[in-house]
């Protein structure tokens, strides 16, 4: 398939191009009602450069399905399915893959995704100039207002910074926070400097937490910072609580490495698995070398209560939520863990460290325990305090703090927020219209 070219001027589009001048039309930002009801002739045509989840996808175009799942990055698919109830937005998902035989474009329920071709090995190599010379060919198609670099993990921030349009960055992890916190590899110390690169560069981001909002207005104090929650998919809000507690259902989300505290979270529980009945579900992927030191040094009933899934679709998720008693995150570093926002939201206490943005979610006695980050005792005391909570050792929450996580991590408050990012960057404003 050759790539759909968007003649704004071509009537075989209707609505999308009778009409359409270049004026630069702004969106409300009071509220989600006053979005809805603005009439404007031309759309805000937005570009997103992202490692977007295809894969996840469940009605992908034939020559995409049986590519192997990346990270499910769901906070995305969220924001394009609000996105999608907002006339005034076009939206382009640009998404690069070096295993896909061609570039194709297709569109589902209005939204363009532009499947871009990059030859393997280059991407990093070339510091992403590979990345720069694809997108600036696709893009001078698409013909954006903005472009929206999700991350600085795999160039995207520092690639916007080349491509001449005005642009906006989305903090997901932030490595360099995280490098003074747990050691890196070489792979990982070249991302962190090419992120700070892209940093400087840039002019406008939004970000997760308080915490990581603070951070980079002292670090790089040059940036307009807009924070914006991301919203959990709204399957976790809608969970129906049936919670285990005997044996007490611990669950782990996320990959099992040593800055998600996977070796603390298999020492903490083992020491704990005289103490009371317990089972333990992990969820997440990179099992190899963490488990394979550990299985040896902990012993074999604690191997016994432990099970492993992986690929797990949010509906699964959900699923498995349902009848958890407790949710375990003993990360090192975090900005604003998914999986703790998720578990908030479906009502499952959580047991997670006291860093970066989890404070903003997890409210101790009232929908979990916090504990200092990296402090095995801490956590083994922290489960075991949970565990004979009256409210949380059932698997329970404070109704009101629920509600109360439940509307700040919604997800119209994530797409409002991220609206009004886009007029920053734009310098729009009601005042305009």
């Amino acid at each position: 398939m050759q790539p759909i070219l968007w003649d704004k001027h071509d009537k075989r589009f209707g609505s999308l191009a009778t009409g359409i001048t270049h004026a630069k039309v702004p969106l409300p930002v009071t509220s989600a009602s006053s979005i809805a009801s603005l009439t404007v002739k031309q759309p805000l045509n937005v570009a997103w450069i992202s490692e977007y989840p295809l894969e996840w996808m469940s009605d992908l175009p034939t020559a995409f399905r049986g590519l192997p799942r990346q990270h499910p990055a769901s906070w995305m698919p969220v924001l394009l399915d609000e996105f999608r109830k907002v006339p005034q937005l076009k939206l382009h998902v640009c998404v690069l893959r070096k295993n896909v035989r061609q570039s194709q474009v297709f569109e589902q329920n209005g939204v363009s995704f532009h499947v871009l071709k990059v030859p393997p090995l280059l991407r990093a190599p070339s510091f992403f100039l590979v990345d720069t010379v694809v997108l600036k060919q696709e893009l001078k198609r698409i013909q954006p207002d903005l472009v929206h670099a999700w991350g600085t993990e795999r160039g995207a921030a520092l690639v916007a910074s080349r491509l001449g349009y005005p642009y906006l960055v989305t903090i997901q992890g932030l490595l360099t926070w995280y490098r003074e916190l747990i050691p890196f590899s070489t792979h990982d110390r070249f991302a962190t400097l090419l992120e700070k690169v892209g940093l400087r560069r840039a002019r406008f981001v939004t970000t997760e937490s308080t915490f990581t909002t603070g951070y980079l207005r002292q670090s790089f104090p040059h940036l307009t910072v807009i924070q914006a929650e991301h919203a959990p998919n709204p399957i976790f809000f809608q969970v129906q609580r049936r919670p285990q507690s005997a044996p007490v259902r611990f669950i782990a989300i996320g990959t099992l490495d040593f800055r998600k505290g996977s070796d603390l979270l298999m020492r903490g529980l083992n020491e704990l698995t005289p103490d009371f009945p317990f089972e333990l579900l992990v969820i997440g992927g990179s099992q190899g070398s963490i488990i394979d030191s550990l299985r040896p040094q902990l012993s074999a009933e604690f191997w016994r209560r432990v099970n492993f899934k992986v690929n797990l679709s949010p509906a699964e998720v959900a699923a498995e939520l349902s009848t958890a008693t407790i949710k375990v995150l003993p990360t090192r570093a975090d900005t604003s863990p998914n999986a703790v926002k998720e578990s908030v939201v479906a009502g499952v206490p959580a047991v997670a460290s006291r860093i970066g943005g989890i404070p903003d979610y997890v409210f101790s006695g009232r929908n979990g325990i916090l504990f200092p980050s990296g402090n095995l005792p801490a956590l083994v005391d922290s489960l075991r305090n949970a565990v004979n909570h009256p409210l949380l050792g059932k698997g329970q929450v404070d109704a009101s703090c629920l509600s109360e996580t439940r509307e700040y991590l919604s997800p119209v408050r994530m797409k409002q927020r991220f609206l009004e990012a886009y007029h920053r960057v734009l310098q729009r404003t009601p005042d305009t219209l």
